[in-house]
């Protein structure tokens, strides 16, 4: 678990939680997501958020007309009714594409308790949408790739300072596994940046992290939790599930009904 300025949560799930099984969800709105990062500077048609009762608490990736990539402790627990997205939008509140979904598909290996790994989740939307899904890469590359990661993003470490409609973007890199507390080698991206003061934060979960250029991104990573021992989110470091690593068991489910991008 993460703590975070006094909030106890589990990855980096949105503060301020409605009581519902499985899911973490702002009261008023999503909270502090990528701090640092800026507005999105082109259209990501695979950017999905998840959300309960018009509010954004997850993000995720669309990979197949009808199959999302998340995390697992965003919507462990919950059941399909409870969860709607809105897909390919620059803002969590219009535009797009919006669903419902029919199934949710967490890991085995996901547990809220150590060792870690496994922080990984499909769902099924309730319909096929026609925005461009995003192709999972074969693999992460090593410490120095670029990377970039997206969420619906804080500019402050403050909890509850508000934040921004427009999608946001941050310039990431792949860190040695080594510079990570309590990474799961080779299953998870230990993730830096250059940018002072900057990271995905608590509310950013299961959201992308992408490497490539634009019009050519690869789906690498879902956002898990923070990555060192300091409190503050924006203190340098954070940690992605790979999902490359998790290809033949997203392939395993999703071709019963579609075929992953």
């Amino acid at each position: 678990m993460l703590r975070k300025t006094g909030v106890l949560m589990m990855g980096l799930a949105a503060a301020g939680a409605v009581l519902v099984p499985g899911i973490a969800v702002a009261a008023e709105g999503p909270t502090p997501y990528v701090i640092g990062g800026h507005d999105a500077t082109e259209d990501y048609p695979f950017m999905v958020s998840l959300q309960q009762d018009g509010h954004h608490f997850c993000g995720g990736s669309l990979i197949s007309e009808n199959w999302v990539v998340t995390a697992a402790h965003c919507v462990q627990g919950a059941r399909p009714g409870q969860v709607r997205t809105r897909i390919g939008a620059r803002q969590h509140n219009s535009g797009g594409t919006e669903t419902g979904v029919s199934q949710i598909v967490v890991h085995p290996d996901f547990s809220r308790q150590k060792p870690p790994g496994g922080d990984i989740a499909l769902v099924r939307l309730d319909k096929p949408v026609t925005e461009q899904p995003i192709k999972i890469a074969e693999a992460v590359g090593g410490a120095g790739t670029a990377t970039r990661i997206l969420g619906w993003g804080e500019h402050c470490a403050e909890e509850n300072c508000g934040a921004p409609e427009i999608l946001q973007e941050l310039d990431t890199k792949v860190m040695p596994a080594d510079d990570c507390r309590n990474v799961a080698t080779g299953k998870e991206i230990c993730t830096g940046t250059d940018t002072p003061d900057a990271m995905g934060c608590y509310g950013d979960s299961g959201g992308p992290q992408l490497k490539g250029r634009p019009g050519e991104w690869e789906l690498v990573g879902a956002t898990s939790r923070d990555g060192d021992a300091d409190p503050k989110c924006a203190s340098g470091l954070g940690i992605w599930t790979d999902v490359t690593v998790y290809r033949d068991w997203i392939a395993g489910h999703t071709s019963r009904t579609s075929t992953v991008a």
